[in-house]
């Protein structure tokens, strides 16, 4: 694959015209992934659906920010993408087998229905961090920016976003009921995460010199719109968008938003906040040639190659459909090829090679 150039990404999230080759973005590789081409078991690291924090080793942290360098490296990414794990405890964490090709065992997922924090009295009794430094483990970013080529960036980011922490804490059934029924609870639960991950976020600007884009990762919606009407969204949400859009943008760093779910009622929003790039794109919601014809004039969209065809389409029919994709969205800049959430551990990965190689051999 190609050698990396973290200007080649950086072209693209500024839309600053057509690179020499099609950058690749990702939001996230499972871990079983990187190990099944890697060859090799990497140490496992905080996640966001632990549901406990643990420290591990700073030995355990090093091979495990090796091995992901490598994999992006040699996979011809010009960037590494990284969530800084948050200490921030759940007790509403459920699991099962995992089925998936590349198993890890168990799966784990958010409870829906049980929240750890349901009452201002949960809120009030809560272990919070006192403080940024207390919240997020940035040995990470020391060590990426130690080990990374001087030719990569770092794209990173609180583990999370806003909305999604709010919601993993309270569960989506007790958020929603309280927008409505306790809206003294809603408003400090934003208030205190909002604050935190901003907080966070401002650490890793200030702590590494490799950063070249700062990100959120935030799902606010499903195949029909968002969870919460697009007022609250507006009232508790976007404000820390754009303090954390300013912060970017404060400091020449691009804003990339990565959601799931029907946003078109709330584009306006985001890109009216500050977002300079968008991930996460389903075809069934809308796929990303139309999200290109729609907003690629305003931002950069990111992925697009639906998750659900990358896991099982025939390798020459999903190299057909990529080719479609790039033919639509790359012409013009302001594009990165990747999966439309994440390359997860059902994906095979020959999927996802072809995925890659149809990118480098694409030519403007």
């Amino acid at each position: 694959m190609r050698e990396p150039d973290y200007h080649r990404i950086l072209m693209a999230l500024k839309r600053e015209g057509e690179p020499d080759k099609v950058p690749f973005y990702e939001h996230l590789v499972d871990k079983e992934i990187i190990e099944a081409v890697l060859g090799k078991p990497i140490p496992t690291i905080p996640g966001a659906l632990s549901g406990t924090y643990f420290e591990p080793p700073m030995k355990h942290k090093e091979m495990h920010v090796l091995a992901v360098i490598e994999f992006f490296r040699k996979l011809g990414y010009d960037y590494v993408p990284f969530e800084i794990p948050l200490k921030l405890s759940r007790t509403n964490i459920m699991q099962t087998k995992d089925l998936a090709r590349y198993s890890r065992g168990l799966r784990s997922w958010q409870s829906e229905s049980k929240g750890t924090i349901t009452t201002i009295e949960e809120f009030e009794n809560y272990p919070w961090p006192e403080e940024p430094e207390e919240a997020a483990d940035l040995s990470y970013i020391e060590l990426l920016d130690k080990h990374l080529p001087k030719n990569m960036g770092l794209i990173a980011g609180a583990c999370g976003g806003v909305f999604e922490n709010v919601s993993w804490l309270m569960s989506l059934t007790h958020l929603l009921k309280a927008a409505y029924f306790d809206k003294a609870l809603v408003e400090k639960m934003f208030e205190k995460i909002g604050s935190l991950i901003s907080k966070v976020d401002e650490l890793i600007v200030k702590s590494s010199e490799k950063l070249i884009a700062l990100r959120v990762g935030d799902d606010l919606g499903y195949n029909h719109g968002t969870f919460l009407p697009p007022a609250m969204l507006r009232k508790y949400v976007f404000p820390w968008y754009k303090k954390i859009a300013d912060l970017a943008h404060s400091r020449g760093l691009p804003f990339i938003l990565h959601s799931c779910g029907n946003l078109r009622k709330i584009m306006d929003d985001l890109i009216n906040i500050g977002i300079d790039a968008k991930h996460s794109f389903e075809d069934k919601i809308e796929p990303i040639w139309e999200a290109k014809e729609r907003y690629g004039d305003k931002i950069a969209l990111l992925g697009g190659v639906d998750v659900n065809k990358l896991a099982t389409l025939p390798i020459n029919d999903l190299r057909k459909y990529v080719r479609y994709i790039l033919d639509r969205c790359a012409p013009g800049g302001g594009y990165a090829l990747g999966s439309g959430n994440s390359i997860t551990n059902y994906i095979p990965v020959e999927n996802y090679f072809a995925m890659l190689e149809e990118g480098e051999k694409y030519t403007f």
